[in-house]
C-alpha cells in the first residue's frame, strides 16, 4: 500500500484546537504594547483596563441591564466552582452531565459538596438528557455546549421564565458563537483561551439580580476560600464586578482579551460571530455528509455543536489518533485529536477566531490523513527513506 498523494494547499493558520482556541485574525504581540506592566493592576491604569475590559465583554454579549460581569480566578473551572460553592445548597439541585465537563461538576457537587439533594440527568456521549423533567423549583446546572461532546442545548425554552431555583451555566465553549439566552440564566461562566482566543488563567462570571439575591440571602454551611468568595459582610461585593479582582490578574492577558474584544466589535459584533462559527460548521459538517468515513458523535441535527465539532472515524480506535499526529507532523492541524475522556475521533473547533477558508483548506488534509493512517508503518518507513 502506498502512502497517498498529499493536498497542495495548507490552511493559513492550523489551529482547530478546542482551548486555548486560536487566536484572532492577524494577531501579534505588538497588541500588547499598551498593557500596563511592571504596574498594580489597582493603579489608576491598571485598573481602567480592567474595566474596559468588563464593559467591552458586557457590550459585546449583550448581557441584560442590572447583570454583573466579573473576572475571577482560575479559568471557567474557577467561575463554576465559585457558583457551586456559594450558591448551592439552599434548595435542590437538578445536575445535567452529558460529557465529560457536565459530569466533573457532578462529582464536584456529590463528593465534594456532599449535597442531599442531587438529582442527576445524564445521557451519553453524542446525546441530551431529557431537558423537559428539569424542575424549576429546584436549582440548576448545565454546559451549554459540550465541549468534549460536540452538543449543546438547542434553545433555553426548556428553561421556566418563572422559576424559584437558578440556573448555573458553564457556557466556556458557547458564548460569542451561539444564541446564549441570558434572561434564562442566573449565572453564567466562560474562559477567555475558549471564548475568543484569549490566553489561560482568567474567567468569567455573569450574574443575574436572581443570583445577587441568592448570594446576599444564603450563606452555605461549609468554609468558602478566599478565591470563592464573592460577598463582603453579607452584600455581594460590588467591586469585584468595577474592576477589582480576588488575586492579581496579568495585565498581559487583560490587555489581550480586550484585543480580541475589540476586534470582534470592529468585525460586526455578536451576531457576526455566530455567523462565522456557523459558517465553519457547516462546511466541515458539508464534508461530513459527503464523507463515509466520518459522522458526527452529535446524534440530533439540532444540537450539533457549531464550535467544537466532535466527529467519529469508521476504522480502528488508534486511526485517529494516528490522524491526528499526521496532521500535526504536516502543520496542517494541530491538537484535534478527541478529549482524552470522549469516545475515539476528532475534535475541530470552528469558532469565530477560525477563518472559513482553513476550515475548507482542512478538509482535503482529513481526507488524506484517513488514508495514510491506514498505511502499515513499515510501509510509511520506506516511503520516507
Amino acid at each position: 500500500m502506498q502512502m497517498p498523494q498529499k493536498p497542495a494547499r495548507r490552511p493559513a493558520r492550523p489551529f482547530f484546537s478546542s482551548g486555548p482556541c486560536a487566536k484572532i485574525p492577524g494577531w501579534s504581540p505588538d497588541i500588547l504594547k499598551t498593557a500596563v506592566t511592571g504596574r498594580s493592576h489597582r493603579s489608576t491604569q491598571g485598573k481602567a483596563r480592567l474595566k474596559e475590559a468588563l464593559r467591552l465583554t458586557g457590550e459585546l454579549l449583550e448581557v441584560p441591564q442590572g447583570y454583573r460581569v466579573g473576572i475571577v480566578p482560575a479559568s471557567d473551572t474557577g467561575a463554576v466552582e465559585m457558583a457551586l460553592w456559594t450558591m448551592l445548597g439552599a434548595r435542590g439541585v437538578d445536575m445535567l452531565a452529558w460529557e465529560s465537563f457536565g459530569q466533573g461538576w457532578v462529582s464536584d457537587v456529590q463528593k465534594q459538596l456532599k449535597l442531599k439533594d442531587v438529582r442527576v440527568l445524564a445521557a451519553p456521549y453524542g446525546e441530551l438528557p431529557d431537558l423537559s423533567v428539569v424542575d424549576p423549583k429546584r436549582d440548576c446546572v448545565f454546559t451549554w455546549n459540550g465541549t468534549t461532546s460536540g452538543v449543546r442545548v438547542p434553545d433555553a425554552k426548556w428553561i421556566a421564565d418563572q422559576r424559584d431555583g437558578l440556573t448555573i451555566c458553564d457556557a466556556t465553549s458557547a458564548v460569542f458563537a451561539q444564541a446564549v439566552e441570558f434572561p434564562k440564566l442566573d449565572v453564567t461562566t466562560f474562559s477567555w483561551q475558549k471564548a475568543l482566543g484569549g490566553e489561560g488563567g482568567h474567567g468569567m462570571i455573569i450574574l443575574s439580580p436572581r443570583a445577587v439575591q441568592r448570594l446576599e440571602t444564603y450563606a452555605p454551611e461549609w468554609p468558602l476560600p478566599k478565591i470563592f468568595r464573592l460577598t463582603s459582610g453579607g452584600k455581594l461585593n460590588n467591586a469585584l464586578f468595577e474592576g477589582e479582582t480576588i488575586n492579581t490578574p496579568s495585565m498581559l492577558c487583560v490587555e489581550d482579551w480586550i484585543a480580541a474584544l475589540r476586534w470582534a466589535k470592529e468585525a460586526g459584533g455578536l451576531k457576526t460571530l455566530q455567523r462565522r462559527s456557523d459558517a465553519n460548521a457547516k462546511t466541515l459538517g458539508d464534508w461530513v455528509k459527503r464523507t463515509r468515513w466520518a459522522t458526527h458523535l452529535a446524534k440530533d441535527a439540532r444540537t450539533l455543536s457549531n464550535t467544537s465539532v466532535c466527529l467519529t472515524i469508521a476504522a480502528d480506535v488508534s486511526v485517529p489518533k494516528r490522524m491526528a499526529k499526521l496532521l500535526e507532523d504536516e502543520a496542517v492541524a494541530f491538537d484535534i485529536a478527541a478529549h482524552r475522556d470522549s469516545p475515539p475521533g476528532l475534535r475541530i473547533w470552528c469558532g469565530p477566531t477560525v477563518e472559513t477558508d482553513d476550515i475548507e483548506a482542512l478538509l482535503p488534509w482529513l481526507d488524506w490523513a484517513y488514508a495514510a493512517a491506514q498505511v502499515p508503518a513499515t510501509t510509511e518507513a520506506a516511503m520516507v527513506r
